[in-house]
């Protein structure tokens, strides 16, 4: 087969929930996509915009539950391309944040396919800003980190909490519901402040979004008396008092008014 006649595959961020959120030009690209390979976090929503005869395929991971491999994934990628197909690749947030869209783009380079990364909203700053939380602030924190949070034990690389306790003033933690308490033994282990805010934000962006916020000292225990469940991100840090502020004058606001 010439190179020419080769597909072209997208690699697509949908945005970190909310349909809205997806940018234009992911949008054109699942309207003229002939197959999309979709994930779990996916606004479904997103699905109803493509052509009539577009050939959806889930292949969502969810925690322990995956629906399909990631090799599985790379060589339908290849294989759909090979059949000159237009094909979207369609992830939560960002592809390459936390969404093996690296991994993807690297096979797809080495069998000389077509490929385009569309950049998306990710949850670290979607999810927060929907909480009223800036992951940067002049006056809490100028800098923040992208962490996940499923390496917190015999991973042959782990999570350096011992560095991102002190080095950097915003953690957004992704993937990390299942470890909360570890998460959290570690940064108290390394000295960071039980008093710390921490914000879990479940189902960010979303209409059944739900924030709950409480400190290092006691947010396991709030997780579990509330319930919290995936997909849910965790923010660390001062900027946490960001939303409290908020909340607050938008409080003094109605009384002023009423």
């Amino acid at each position: 087969m010439n190179h020419t006649a080769y597909g072209t595959v997208y690699i697509v961020g949908a945005g970190p929930g909310d349909p809205e959120l997806i940018t234009v030009k992911a949008m054109r690209r699942i309207q003229i996509a002939d197959v999309i390979l979709y994930d779990r976090l996916a606004s479904e929503e997103l699905l109803s915009y493509a052509k009539q005869d577009a050939e959806l395929v889930y292949c969502g991971k969810a925690p322990g539950a995956h629906a399909m491999p990631q090799q599985q994934i790379n060589a339908a990628l290849v294989s759909y391309a090979l059949q000159g197909k237009t094909v979207v690749r369609l992830k939560g947030g960002d592809p390459f944040v936390f969404g093996r869209g690296g991994e993807e783009a690297l096979e797809l380079a080495a069998c000389g396919i077509p490929y385009e990364i569309v950049p998306g909203i990710t949850s670290a700053i979607g999810a927060a800003a929907a909480a009223g939380i800036p992951v940067t602030h002049r006056e809490y924190a100028s800098s923040f980190a992208c962490v996940t949070g499923n390496r917190c034990h015999g991973d042959q690389s782990p999570v350096r909490w011992d560095l991102l306790a002190h080095s950097v003033d915003t953690l957004a933690i992704y993937m990390g519901v299942s470890q909360l308490g570890a998460i959290r033994e570690e940064l108290l282990k390394h000295g960071k402040p039980a008093s710390t805010p921490v914000a879990l934000i479940e189902r960010g962006t979303t209409a059944s979004q739900r924030t709950i916020i409480g400190t290092l000292a006691d947010i396991h225990k709030l997780a579990v008396s509330m319930h919290l469940s995936n997909p849910a991100l965790i923010i660390i840090g001062e900027v946490v008092r960001v939303r409290e502020r908020l909340l607050q004058a938008e409080q003094q606001a109605v009384a002023l008014i009423s």
